[in-house]
């Protein structure tokens, strides 16, 4: 196996050294066919995805595919808020009117009818007027008074009438501060053909409304389907046009401290617009379209990138140097060549191991049952495996192609010294782990042990939620983004601002009930008796009325009609055996009654056609817990006789919260697990010393640990977004422990003819502390201030460019960001604080002199490279 894996580096090593312009002239060909993808990229926006295959949304799509709903949310309507002035007022009718009229004569707007207060009292004062042109001609003539009582009325004869004014609304004074006006679409199929790409087919529709309605002055706002899904797609842009330019800033300012080099800096630049071309590209040709968690990518793969690339132009200059300084000779090559196969050596290994132990974390996501989530594991794993081949193979190829140049040509060189050195300042601050690894490596391990414990069971109280505004911007958007310059400067939004205030002004809001659907045959006997029974003695989280549960069903619509009919009231009566007020006998009669009532429509909100299944909605305490209400729910389901499915968008979202933490909790297992089975395996394989990966490990634990204890402790939760960090966190930060556990073994090999030439030096006191210093502990000093300097310049930038989504437009992507680089800075000081212990004591369990040369054949940096 040792001898299989040496062939294939001296195979990549003589490609990149030896035909670095066949190397380079392939992949800019890759680049050019995966920039054809990029066209193919689709968006997709909202919650919907998160919500596929879970049973609750099934019953809800059911519901809202069988029934009216009562604020006509679904795609074919759209919602009119007025607000702003009474809204029964006659100058208030007006303006509504005067809405409904100018959008009846517009044909594109694909108008079948309206629902709203204005239109029933208009009915009320003028039974005949059906159109919106002679109701608005209504309510002109009638006078306040008039009014007035046309109010009383419908309040008293219509319950939807109530249903659609605020919570504030007084029939003794005709005064509402708000209400919803709801317009009905026909919006044929082929519809879908004459709207934009990946838009709802009504969404210009209620835009072109938006147009009307400003037209008429006063406060009305369209709201619906078609208007939520366009700002769900404009924020991903507007997140986009703000975090990319801001991580492309910080990340050139800090590539150019790392490189401090011109034309080094463009290469890496280059090398990571690749990587950005080639996953989105493959995406399009995947067919996998781009939504808010896939935001994430691009920042995560720069962030690989960056680290890849300064890892690998700093170790080509340290081998540089030394071949200078004589400590090893350039054989055959010339001294880039020589140079750059020394580091390749090592850094095709390292970066094979960090590209699959990342490859494990990333797609640990696929055991989500989450789509969305699935996604991102798919291409953030492809991306990552891009990314490595870019870095380790055309990025190498290419810096040899350029210096070679500027040995004939005078292409302007600034810096070619690597960062940090053992007598340099950032030197001596990155040996502090090392000194403590000398020091007391057992105690230090001990402390670390009990703190991490701490941590991990501090953060078992971590919040699952999941919910619309987690995809949506914020109600009121930051100053610093309202400062911005076109044309970065966010749209506005005002999706939120409309959700919250329905929320905060109407009975009816969906985040204050739940939905039970029940399917059977509701013309049996004991049909609507069942649904009566249900909501006696309800639970605590329902709202309760006369001692039972709060409700709205068939049940409450055939009660409204036989409280303003006689002769139905009398046919109830007949068929009602046990003088509850419930019939329970002869109901296909009485539904066929209710249905050629003036209830009829109303009623088609609680009972199919078909008479097969039914909609109960339950109001339950707008404070009470999302998990409690969840659990009193499907415990009311359960009392049914028939089948019955708890749902509503509170029933959903904590079946989605649920599958989050689920898919968190065991893609982090499998994560840990696959990462801790692939370490052992291929360090028994390179160096012959299994135990390493099990050390290689140790920081990456402690910084799970230590994440998930700060979410808690700031109070962050688990959501569609922050599901994916705890499994990110492993693919991420076992990048630097592995980089100081291999460069640690590759010096740990060469420490006894290093502590030799040490030895030889004229000053007495360097001679004096290389025979002082223990084999574990030199090879940790060099490793520390070799490695380390890489790695401090690589977690700078990827923290700032990671860290820029904190800039989104909307909070759970910049709590991602936050939560990610954190995890960036644990792994890093991790690898430098405590991986240095745990090496300490790792050569101490396993012998002096390990790893054996005979499993080093191998090895990233063999004896016959160096």
């Amino acid at each position: 196996m040792a001898l299989d894996y040496q062939r294939v580096i001296d195979w990549l090593d003589e490609r990149i050294v030896g035909r670095p312009k066949q190397v380079v002239a392939v992949f800019l060909l890759l680049t050019a066919v995966f920039a054809v993808g990029l066209g193919s990229v689709s968006t997709e926006s909202g919650n919907e995805e998160f919500a596929e295959d879970v049973p609750e949304q099934t019953a809800l799509d059911a519901v809202n595919r069988e029934f009216e709903p009562a604020f006509g949310s679904g795609t074919t309507s759209t919602q009119l808020i007025q607000t702003g002035e009474n809204v029964l007022s006659k100058e208030g009718l007006i303006r509504m009117l005067t809405v409904q009229y100018r959008l009846e004569r517009r044909t594109d707007l694909r108008i079948t009818g309206f629902t709203s207060p204005a239109s029933i009292v208009a009915r009320t004062i003028e039974p005949n007027a059906t159109t919106a042109e002679a109701q608005l001609r209504a309510v002109e003539r009638a006078s306040d008074t008039e009014i007035r009582i046309a109010v009383r009325t419908a309040a008293s004869r219509n319950p939807a009438f109530t249903s659609l004014l605020s919570k504030d609304f007084n029939p003794e004074s005709a005064s509402a501060s708000a209400s919803i006006t709801v317009v009905e679409h026909a919006i044929p199929e082929l519809a879908a053909d004459e709207a934009p790409a990946g838009n709802n087919p009504i969404t210009p529709i209620q835009r072109e409304m938006q147009s009307v309605t400003e037209s008429v002055g006063g406060d009305i706002r369209v709201f619906g389907a078609g208007i939520i899904e366009a700002e769900f797609g404009t924020v991903i842009g507007d997140t986009l046009v703000v975090v990319v330019p801001a991580a492309a800033i910080l990340i050139v300012v800090f590539l150019v401290v790392a490189y401090r080099d011109l034309a080094d800096l463009l290469l890496g630049i280059v090398a990571l617009v690749m990587a950005i071309v080639w996953t989105f590209g493959f995406m399009g040709f995947a067919g996998i379209a781009f939504n808010q968690i896939l935001i994430t990518v691009p920042p995560l793969l720069l962030a690989v990138g960056i680290d890849f690339g300064i890892h690998a132009v700093n170790r080509y200059r340290e081998d540089r140097e030394t071949i200078l300084a004589g400590e090893a000779s350039a054989g055959d090559d010339d001294l880039v060549g020589a140079a750059m196969r020394r580091a390749t050596d090592q850094l095709l290994v390292a970066f094979f191991i960090v590209t699959t132990t990342s490859v494990i974390g990333f797609a640990s996501n696929l055991t989500s049952q989450l789509v969305p989530i699935r996604d991102f594991g798919v291409v953030a794993s492809v991306g990552i495996v891009f990314t490595a081949l870019i870095f380790g193979v055309f990025l190498p190829s290419a810096k040899v192609l350029l210096d070679r140049l500027r040995q004939k040509y005078p292409i302007p060189t600034f810096s070619q010294s690597p960062l940090g050195s053992e007598g340099s300042s950032l030197g001596r601050v990155l040996s502090g782990g090392v000194v403590v690894a000398r020091r007391a490596p057992v105690a230090f391990l001990l402390v670390t042990a009990v703190l991490t414990a701490g941590a991990t069971g501090y953060a078992t109280g971590v919040d699952t939620t999941f919910s619309d505004e987690q995809f949506l911007p914020p109600e009121d958007t930051p100053d610093y983004l309202d400062a911005l310059p076109e044309p970065f400067k966010p749209n506005e939004y005002t999706v939120t601002r409309d959700i919250n205030f329905l929320e905060a002004n109407f009975e009816t809001s969906e985040d204050e009930t739940v939905v039970v659907y029940v399917e059977g045959p509701m013309e049996r006997d004991t049909a609507l008796e069942s649904i009566y029974r249900a909501g006696a003695n309800p639970p605590d989280t329902f709202v309760v009325e006369d001692g039972r549960a709060s409700e709205q069903s068939i049940i409450t619509v055939i009660r409204a009609l036989a409280a303003t009919d006689p002769d139905f009231r009398r046919l109830v009566e007949r068929n009602d055996q046990d003088n509850n007020g419930i019939p329970d006998d002869n109901l296909a009669e009485i539904y066929d009654e209710l249905m050629a009532s003036q209830y009829g429509t109303l009623a088609e909100q609680y009972l199919t056609e078909d008479r097969r299944s039914a909609r109960v909605v339950y109001a339950v305490k707008g404070d009470a817990d999302q998990t409690e209400v969840t659990e009193d729910a499907r415990e009311v389901a359960d009392r049914y006789r028939y089948e019955a499915t708890a749902t509503g968008n509170i029933v959903v979202f904590q079946a989605v919260a649920d599958l989050i933490f689920e898919s968190a909790i065991v893609s982090l297992a499998v994560a840990l697990g696959g990462t801790a089975v692939f370490l052992v395996l291929v360090y028994a394989v390179l160096v012959g010393r299994p135990s390493l990966g099990v050390a290689n490990l140790v920081p990456i634990v402690v910084t799970v640990a230590a994440l998930a204890a700060t979410m808690r402790l700031v109070g962050i939760s688990l959501n569609a977004f922050t599901a994916t960090v705890l499994a990110i966190t492993i693919g991420l930060g076992i990048d630097y422990s592995v980089h100081v556990v291999h460069r640690f073994v590759d010096e740990y090999e060469e420490g006894e003819a290093r502590e030799e030439r040490e030895a030889l030096r004229p000053a007495l006191e360097d001679e004096r502390r290389s025979r002082e210093t223990p084999t574990p502990v030199a090879a940790l000093q060099r490793t520390v201030t070799g490695t380390g300097g890489a790695l401090t310049g690589s977690v700078l930038t990827t923290v700032f460019g990671i860290g820029v989504l904190v800039l989104a437009v909307f909070p759970a992507i910049g709590q991602f960001g936050l939560l990610t680089a954190l995890s960036v800075v644990y792994a890093y000081l991790a690898s430098l604080i405590i991986l240095p212990s745990v090496l300490v004591v790792w050569a101490r369990l396993v012998g002096e002199h390990a790893p054996s040369p005979e499993a080093t054949d191998a090895s990233v940096a063999s004896g016959e490279s160096k």
